[in-house]
């Protein structure tokens, strides 16, 4: 396993679509291994490939001791409830600021495991906004894009002062 470099925000790779997986390989399943540890050592609780600068649709959200982290490949939402949530929303990309973004209360995706095989999955909550936030930035969608363009002026002002030190 091996920590990788973060893509900072405003790189422009942060605003491309990811990739379709289409070889699931030890190559894939090293990829996790690696986003797995490069989150952790951020720190955070969701991660893409895209913000290590792979361009694939990989996802690896660590939300539950329990359950542990998981990885989502290909992850799409194919339902979402009526019913909205507001959460505070940060990134691996952007630390050391957040703002309150809303989204989606339950949602359902289908996904494939790194082995290839399909799956659904119906969350709700923290789980449910970590799904929407993460496939936005796989569909090129950085999360400030969802705020207000005052709200999103003054965010990106605190992350460049925060940034310069």
């Amino acid at each position: 396993m091996t920590i990788r470099p973060i893509v900072r925000y405003p790189d422009p790779r942060l605003a491309l679509p990811a990739q379709p997986v289409t070889v699931f390989d030890d190559a894939l399943r090293d990829l996790a291994r690696d986003l797995l540890e490069t989150m952790h050592a951020a720190p955070g609780i969701g991660i893409t490939a895209s913000h290590i600068g792979v361009s694939l649709r990989v996802v690896v959200l660590d939300l539950d001791p329990i359950d542990g982290a998981r990885t989502y490949v290909n992850p799409e939402i194919i339902w979402a409830s009526p019913e909205m949530i507001v959460h505070q929303e940060g990134s691996v990309s952007m630390p050391g600021v957040s703002d309150e973004v809303r989204r989606h209360a339950r949602v359902r995706i289908s996904y494939h495991d790194v082995d290839g095989n399909s799956h659904p999955e119906e969350s709700e909550g923290l789980r449910a906004v970590c799904h929407q936030h993460e496939i936005d930035q796989l569909n090129g969608l950085f999360w400030i894009q969802r705020l207000s363009r005052l709200k999103r002026e003054r965010l990106i002002k605190r992350f460049e002062k925060i940034s310069r030190g």
